[in-house]
């Protein structure tokens, strides 16, 4: 695990009790939640914090690289603290988001640089479908 506080003192960034939460939080869940949900999950521990301190405190979760940002389509982001490259699964009909470590993201932006003539510094890859629990319920 990622030493949060040897990130933010390396930043000069304040740590948080906040903080460290929404951090915890998304260590212990691959439910990519939203804010929104962070902050339901985290609100009776913390009854002070605002929704507000939760956007803030991913939003500098993002900046120093502990926690990604997924923008899939849906009108919120969500977040995963899993940081390592790696491509996510979208069901059209749960919403479940899934992480798939085993697609060779790095052999895609290899391709599209090599291909294009592109310098590609970094990406985000989604796919969307049918996942196997909906598959099963579809008729």
């Amino acid at each position: 695990m990622h030493s949060i506080t040897k990130t933010f003192k390396n930043k000069g960034l304040k740590l948080t009790p906040q903080r460290i939460a929404v951090y915890e939080y998304l260590l212990g869940t691959r439910e990519h939640p939203s804010a929104e949900l962070i902050y339901s999950a985290l609100i009776e521990k913390f009854p002070t914090m605002s929704l507000a301190t939760v956007y803030k405190s991913l939003k500098t979760l993002c900046k120093v690289d502990l926690v990604q940002e997924l923008n899939l389509g849906e009108g919120n982001f969500r977040y995963d603290a899993v940081m390592q490259e790696h491509a996510h699964f979208q069901c059209n009909h749960c919403n479940v988001v899934f992480d798939m470590m085993h697609v060779p993201t790095h052999m895609v932006m290899e391709a599209v640089s090599k291909n294009q003539n592109f310098v590609i510094e970094s990406s985000k890859l989604y796919f969307y479908g049918t996942c196997t629990d909906c598959q099963g319920k579809s008729s």
